[in-house]
């Protein structure tokens, strides 16, 4: 008897909400019909996952779509749990908080970091506080608050299409972020491509973004060096050491007597480095393991010792110009903008360089020094010498050039 009445209002529920569900559905056919075709398509819809599961049920009409819910990735991790949790523990979660960690990130138009045009259209990906999230919907910008659909795009939200190397494109490509680039139009890239358009055969061996940074579908993603290619303990090499340590003073992480600051916590707190050998090394392993699918061991270790070499080649030039920088700034030859705390550039201001020296400087940081390191470990020797090392060779010419004329012009005034 009792188990005939729960059936009974189970049925019941199903049927209103199914009800609900075609409501919703008859609606947004004629407001929104993409959103409806997609959502036919996805496994949601084949699994009865409908529109109030996401978004809830305080929304029936045009008078009250105040009342929709955004989802988060906590709407997500109601199915998704074990996905959300290794999302968490990633640097694409962390995203936003990077982005907001930048010392002069409140300066810049909101448009540009807090919108979908700018920095915040990518970095939107990680995970935000409440406050953060009501400050968004305050300023009409109400989107994107669920990170997983930066991958798994609304609301077909596909594994098929997450899986492809296309879907980090929107945010991994140009200036800083050009693994796309050295990615598609290297050896790996151009064999993944031709098997996607049938050239090669379906089983040939073809690595995706996905096969290196998300092993086995891991949403944790990390790397061995980080976004920065700066990590801890220092080198025993003694002049790769100062090199790594004059760097780390103008990311404002050590002060200029070599002792940690603040932004070391908030360095830590962020991911952006790593910052014991142990953690390195693990993410080290992950790596070996998985070009070994491919290549020998031998081999890879080779070819990655090769990517840390090159990372200690192109800090020996960025540490020279930022001594010359750093100089500049003690001998009064160059103005210390006011919001720098201590005699050496600030490379996290890179977007209030005030001259053009500081300009090129930091475009050399976070422009061809990153293609430096990032071309060799995507296996892209033309990003790696072209657009990364000898643009960094010519970074530091016009840095010694611009030297030298600011201190022949204040010596003739």
């Amino acid at each position: 008897m009792i188990a005939r009445t729960i059936l009974s209002i189970l049925f019941c529920l199903f049927i209103v909400f199914n009800l609900t569900a075609k409501e919703c559905v008859d609606c947004h056919k004629k407001i929104t019909s993409g959103i409806v075709s997609d959502w036919k398509l996805s496994k949601h819809s084949e699994n009865g996952i409908y529109c109030s599961v996401c978004h809830g049920d305080k929304h029936s009409s045009v008078k009250d779509v105040v009342m929709v819910k955004i989802p988060t990735p906590e709407t997500c991790s109601m199915c998704h749990k074990e996905r959300v949790e290794q999302f968490k523990s990633g640097k694409h979660a962390l995203a936003w908080s990077a982005m907001k960690a930048m010392p002069t990130t409140h300066w810049q138009p909101m448009v540009l970091m807090e919108g979908m045009k700018g920095c915040g259209g990518c970095h939107k990906i990680g995970l935000k506080t409440e406050d953060e999230i009501k400050e968004l919907k305050k300023n009409g910008e109400g989107f994107g608050l669920a990170s997983c659909d930066a991958c798994h795009t609304r609301h077909i939200f596909s594994v098929k299409e997450a899986r492809q190397p296309q879907a980090c494109q929107t945010c991994h490509m140009g200036f800083d972020h050009p693994q796309w680039e050295m990615y598609s139009s290297s050896k790996h890239g151009v064999r993944f491509l031709l098997k996607q358009n049938k050239t090669l055969p379906e089983t040939v061996a073809a690595p995706t973004c996905q096969t290196c940074h998300m092993q086995k579908g891991n949403h944790a993603i990390r790397t061995a060096w980080g976004f920065l290619a700066v990590r801890l303990p220092m080198p025993e090499d003694k002049e790769w050491a100062e090199d790594r340590t004059t760097i780390l003073k103008a990311l404002g992480v050590l002060d200029p007597l070599g002792n940690p600051t603040p932004r070391f916590d908030m360095v830590k707190k962020i991911d952006l480095a790593r910052l014991t050998q142990e953690d390195w090394q693990n993410e080290r392993e992950k790596m070996l393991k998985t070009c070994n699918q491919c290549h020998s061991k031998n081999f890879v270790k080779a070819e990655l010792k090769k990517g840390d070499q090159m990372i200690r080649e192109a800090d020996h030039l960025m540490s020279e110009a930022i001594g010359m920088v750093a100089n500049l700034y003690k001998d009064g030859f160059l103005k210390k903008p006011s919001f720098y705390k201590f005699n050496f550039p600030d490379l996290l201001t890179f977007f209030d360089a005030p001259t053009k020296i500081e300009q090129r400087l930091f475009i050399m940081f976070f422009k061809h020094r990153m293609r430096t390191f990032q071309g060799i470990f995507h296996a892209n020797p033309d990003y790696a010498l072209w657009y990364g090392w000898s643009e960094m060779k010519q970074d530091l010419t016009e840095i010694k050039t611009m030297a030298g004329e600011l201190k022949k012009n204040h010596s003739h005034r």
